[in-house]
């Protein structure tokens, strides 16, 4: 694993000590996912008779609501821990949690699309390939970094080891799980990013003018949501409600959301 990619100092310029600068592999990546999707979404709009201007502010916009999406969920999941080092947990470089980033991504998204008087659903189609190409990136950062999201131990030959995660939670997670220094488990990272990398392309094909608006967002829950529920059954997240871990339980709720919401359009 690379979780630093490289570090710079401290330094000491004119008797003033500057800290070290070190950039990180899950924030570079986390950066090409937010780049990637606006440009992507920038196209869609273009195809749709929108600005594409309006897709870089918007993508602004849903990064900064996703993190802090992200950042409650983490912390509401350990809430013993936030209690226990509020600063820490709330500026740490790890501890997001993705269904928290997407309903804050959606949520500051839905702000600035009523904001500007935009077609919510309209514009949600065009994001919908963007941010499925922007997991799949995020996801190769995690797996980059090691952030404690891989799957179960297995023999399978492409199972992996992640000494080098970042923040110690390989050897945190062996030592709390009893298992062998030397065990392998799925990487779900992975397993994920080529899942997303498969909804964008087929996203992409969805998202010309002749679909319905709404359509193709409908399509990103079931395929999107519907994948990450099928990867659960690997991950080391643990059961949560019914032997169903939450991320599975959420899943299933936006599956169904973006069923029922196509089942609706073909109605009209």
């Amino acid at each position: 694993m690379y979780p630093v990619i490289f570090s710079l100092g401290p330094f000491t310029v004119l008797g003033l000590r500057i800290p070290a600068i070190t950039i990180y592999s899950y924030g570079v990546m986390m950066a090409l996912g937010f780049i990637g999707g606006a440009a992507v979404t920038a196209r869609m709009m273009r195809r749709r008779g929108m600005d594409p201007d309006w897709a870089w502010s918007l993508v602004v916009w849903a990064a900064a609501g996703g993190l802090i999406g992200a950042r409650m969920l983490s912390i509401a999941d350990d809430w013993q821990g936030f209690l226990s080092a509020p600063l820490s947990s709330l500026f740490s470089g790890s501890g997001f949690v993705w269904y928290g980033g997407l309903f804050g991504g959606v949520a500051a998204a839905t702000a600035f699309i009523l904001k500007h008087r935009l077609s919510w659903p309209l514009v949600v189609d065009c994001a919908a390939p963007g941010l499925a190409l922007g997991q799949a990136l995020g996801r190769i950062g995690c797996q980059l970094a090691g952030d404690g999201d891989w799957g179960r131990p297995t023999s399978l030959p492409w199972g992996m080891r992640y000494p080098n995660a970042i923040n110690g939670y390989w050897d945190n997670w062996l030592a709390a799980s009893g298992l062998p220094a030397d065990v392998r488990v799925h990487p779900t990272p992975l397993y994920e990013s080529a899942a997303y990398l498969v909804a964008f392309l087929v996203l992409r094909s969805l998202g010309g003018g002749e679909r319905r608006p709404g359509d193709v967002f409908s399509w990103y829950l079931i395929l999107v949501c519907g994948a990450r529920f099928a990867i659960e059954f690997v991950r080391i997240n643990p059961p949560w409600f019914f032997g169903f871990s939450q991320a599975q339980v959420i899943s299933v709720l936006l599956v169904a959301l973006g069923t029922a919401n196509l089942w609706r359009s073909g109605r009209r």
